[in-house]
């Protein structure tokens, strides 16, 4: 592991700071503190969105300025200013998108140092920030999580970690990958040995608090040695609290204690503790069902009540209802050994007599938020912050905290508070732990040693503490302080519909910091906030549309999606879309372990996705701006678009196809693109596939610029099989894609095609799309040879390749006229442009149908029409159409279909802003 701290000075030493020169760290803390107070002061600053929650003496108290504020950071533009480079349209920067899958492990200390609710492993971050900049460029994460983009870009400029990713490192610093070419390996270079700097964000302070300590520099060493020295002044102090007593009478310290939930009998209402009933330890099982051990009554845990005790609770000095727990078992260390006992009388009477104390520091006493994942306590009875927390380790943090005077310190109660709380799991296997992702107390909690838990993580948060001198700031993504086309990439892991309930998740660490998150801007589904998919999609809007804005035109922006829902995926293309990027790849990222939703749920997604997306370089805009939307303009974007998209793909030796390389998907990028910049587009699809083909290059199904295809025809030279898109015929739309590339290949008689046919129309196929009669998809989309005039080239090409006593044939032949005779196959551009216009008017008839229906909700109806429909009011300007049509259409089938859903989000735009 790299050591982020060998460049580090002492605290007394002279030290810079963004170009200022102080005499010590300590002065250069005062400096910034002393502003940051008198910015705090402004009540415009305080009106910034995302501002946290916390009174200014907390925000100050938790703050490292200029590195790192507990609110919006005011600095970042000094930060900028000073090691940032101009946007110069006249540097020439290319970049393909890292096209290439990722596998990262998270078994590297730094990753698991501090627990969070989800991270992207650093080295994984690391691939990208390599392939997209150079040493010295700013990288932006608008929501950081712990700061693991922070750590990769700063390990860009560590040797000994780069080529552990299996790339090679010359002596003058310049990077190679590992490649092929001609059948033999080779070493590519494509990037450079060096730091690149981050800026840092997140709503949460929580997070942003976290990612400070990972990356701000920092004595490893001291930090270690005072963490320590607290915690034995602490030990010394408070060691009473874990004590029992050996057989012999000695006195041992508790590593954990095991409680149980008691319950009632239904039958004989007498008092059942879980853990007697029903956990067999001989058999490491908890049993299901279990006798009562009072009247032997049939038991489960669903068919009894819990116990309750009321009492007044010496620290909130609130009457509180708590469900009854009783401790079970003991386990402590004494003369370097473990043992197990039941708790005894003595062991009583400490619980009771610290139970009955108040604790004599200060604890978080607040009530409990409202929430989805966090309402689950409230059930249980966890209505305040320290109920969620046993009470002698509230005792431990507590005393901790109150002789912090750094406040990286506080990362040690950070790190352990989970495993310190009620939600740490006794398990029957020895596995304990808590369940990622929910506020869950199981009914044999474990309870540990605040003693141990600190003392474990310590020596582990030592490696967390240092690093690049990164920027970190705590506000909203949506409304940023960062100046625009500054930034040279950007990576992003956000919130994904309802997966995390990010505020409530972490409300816990920041109801211990003082200082806890704005919720009213975070970008999630969640009912407790009334945020709907609506909500989210215009929220991550509005994050892209900012991160577009500071990113440099040409750059790339790297969004890591992580959730199974088609409606999430939709909502977050939309909001790319919207906000200005292209969307140029889509590739896997394997964590190596899911969470506990992901591997649990039978439509889970084992692999994340990594979206790439760029920002048009800005000629492109201003070409177009100056074209005003015209034909000249769809080729310059499919130029410009195709300079972008990866020439090749290859996974585990194999040539894959290059799904944004197929003309249907540059078709919907085109679209895309003319629709966000309010133009109507020239021409129709049959038009731009003939277009296409005139002025570009085809190969197995992809277009390619001239400059490109050479690269491509030489990889596709070492490989025996040509790559193949994969279909999934789930509407109208893609099944007439099944059939155009099912024809290209083979033109077939209604017979031949039809068996192929129907087993496409499986479990895929969108609920309220009507399924379309095969008869009626080949009439209004392809020709049928009649026998009269000489057979088609199509079909020709086909029967000659495949049947040798049709070869060398004229095409007036009766032998290949009689083969050819009934078969179906894909027009050319001139007549296909006749049956688009055919097809166009018949849907169009249909989607009137659609404007003259009064019900409430349409149940079944064809997207085509729907999308046709929404095409020509878009361009007629006629958004109330589209609004009105829109709530006929069920949600669900709204917002699983990207095209419908791009032009409605953009028509609301319009009549809200009265255009």
């Amino acid at each position: 592991m790299s050591d982020l701290f060998k460049e580090q000075k002492t605290n007394d030493a002279p030290v810079e700071c963004l170009g200022q020169r102080f005499p010590s760290e300590q002065a250069r803390r005062e400096h910034y503190l002393g502003r940051l107070k008198e910015t705090l002061q402004d009540r415009e600053f305080r009106k910034t969105k995302g501002f946290p929650n916390g009174g200014d003496a907390d925000i100050l108290a938790l703050s490292d300025p200029p590195y790192y504020t507990a609110c919006p950071n005011p600095f970042v533009g000094d930060f900028i200013s000073f090691l940032g480079k101009p946007y110069d349209p006249s540097v020439p920067y290319s970049k393909e998108p890292f096209a290439a899958d990722v596998s990262e492990g998270k078994n590297d200390p730094i990753y698991n140092a501090h627990s969070y609710h989800t991270k992207v492993p650093h080295k994984a971050i690391m691939r990208y920030i390599l392939h997209y900049t150079q040493p010295g460029d700013l990288v932006f994460d608008g929501f950081c999580g712990t700061g693991m983009t922070g750590v990769a870009a700063h390990l860009c400029g560590d040797r000994a970690v780069v080529q552990s990713l299996g790339y090679r490192v010359e002596a003058n610093g310049e990077i190679l990958a590992p490649d092929r070419e001609d059948g033999r390996a080779v070493w590519k270079p494509f990037s450079r040995l060096g730091v690149r700097r981050a800026i840092l964000n997140d709503l949460s302070p929580a997070a942003a608090f976290i990612a400070h300590n990972y990356n701000t520099p920092g004595d490893a060493g001291a930090f270690e040695a005072e963490a320590n020295d607290i915690l034995s002044q602490v030990e010394a102090e408070c060691g009473w609290l874990y004590e029992t007593k050996h057989t012999d009478g000695r006195t041992a310290r508790i590593n954990y204690t095991v409680w149980s939930d008691v319950y009632l009998c239904p039958e004989c209402t007498s008092e059942v503790v879980f853990w007697d009933a029903a956990v067999d330890r001989s058999a490491a099982e908890v049993k299901d069902e279990f006798p009562c051990p009072h009247c032997s009554a049939n038991l489960s845990k669903r068919s009894m009540e819990r116990a309750w005790v009321t009492s007044v609770d010496p620290d909130s000095q609130s009457t509180e209802r708590q469900p009854k727990r009783v401790p079970v078992l003991i386990n402590y260390t004494i003369g370097g050994k473990r043992f197990e006992k039941k708790p005894d009388d003595s062991d009583r009477r400490l619980i009771e007599k610290i139970e009955s104390t108040p604790v004599p520091y200060w604890v978080p006493t607040e009530n409990v938020i409202d929430g989805k994942e966090i309402g689950r306590l409230r059930s249980i009875g966890v209505t305040r912050v320290h109920q969620i927390v046993p009470k002698r380790a509230n005792w431990v943090l507590g005393a901790y905290l109150s002789k912090c005077k750094n406040p990286r310190l506080k990362l040690a109660v950070t790190a352990t508070l989970l495993n310190l709380s009620w939600m740490y799991r006794w398990r029957a296997n020895g596995k304990g732990g808590t369940t990622s992702g929910t506020y869950y107390i199981c009914a044999t909690p474990q309870e540990n040693s605040a003693f141990n838990q600190i003392k474990a993580k310590i020596k582990g948060l030592s490696a967390v503490v240092g690093g690049s001198k990164n920027i970190l700031t705590n506000q909203d993504s949506g409304s940023l302080s960062i100046p625009s086309n500054s930034i040279d990439y950007i990576f992003l892991d956000p919130p994904f519909g309802s997966n995390l309930m990010y505020s409530e998740l972490s409300f816990l660490w920041e109801a211990w910091l003082k200082v806890k998150t704005e919720n009213k801007l975070e970008a999630i589904e969640n009912s407790s906030q009334g945020k709907d998919i609506n909500d989210y999609r215009h929220l991550m809007t509005a994050c892209f549309s900012e991160a577009n804005r500071i990113l440099k035109p040409g750059r790339w922006m790297t969004v890591e999606f992580s959730n199974t829902q088609a409606t999430v995926w939709n909502a977050i293309q939309t909001a790319l879309q919207e906000a200005g990027f292209v969307v140029a790849n889509v590739s896997a990222l394997d964590k190596k372990q899911g969470s506990f939703k992901a591997v649990t749920t039978t439509t889970a997604v084992k692999q994340d996705l990594v979206i790439s997306a760029y920002k048009p370089n800005g000629g492109l805009e201003e070409r177009f701006g100056r074209s005003g939307g015209s034909e000249d303009s769809v080729w310059d974007f499919v130029r410009t678009h195709l300079k972008y998209l990866p020439t090749v793909k290859i996974r585990n030796g194999d040539l894959e196809f290059v799904a944004e390389r197929d003309p249907r998907i540059i078709f919907d990028r085109m679209i895309a693109w003319f629709v966000r910049h309010n133009f109507p587009v020239p021409m129709s699809s049959q038009e731009f596939q003939a277009g296409l083909v005139q002025r570009f290059v085809e190969r197995d199904g992809m277009v390619f610029l001239p400059e490109q295809v050479s690269e491509y025809d030489k990889r596709r030279m070492q490989v025996a099989i040509a790559p193949q898109m994969e279909m999934f015929v789930s509407d109208e739309r893609s099944a007439i894609d099944w059939l155009t590339d099912f024809l290209k290949r083979r033109p077939s008689t209604y017979q031949e095609i039809h068996t192929d046919f129907i087993s496409q129309l499986g479990a895929g196929w969108k609920k309220h799309e009507s399924k379309p009669e095969l008869s009626e998809l080949l009439e209004n989309n392809f020709i049928q040879y009649d026998g009269t005039g000489d057979v088609p080239s199509q079909i020709h090409g086909y029967l000659s390749t495949n049947h040798k006593d049709l070869r060398g044939l004229e095409k007036n032949s009766p032998a290949l006229v009689a083969k050819a005779k009934d078969r179906w196959y894909v027009p050319d551009p001139n007549k296909a442009q006749d049956l688009e216009k055919k097809r166009e008017k018949a849907l169009l008839k249909e989607f009137d149908h659609y404007r003259a229906f009064t019900g409430r909700r349409l149940k079944e109806f064809r997207l085509e029409a729907l999308r046709a429909g929404f095409r020509a009011a878009w361009g007629n300007k006629d958004y109330q159409t589209i609004i009105d049509i829109a709530k006929k259409v069920p949600d669900e089938a709204l917002q699983e279909d990207e095209k419908l859903l791009t032009l409605y989000d953009l028509a609301l735009t319009r009549t809200e802003d009265g255009i």
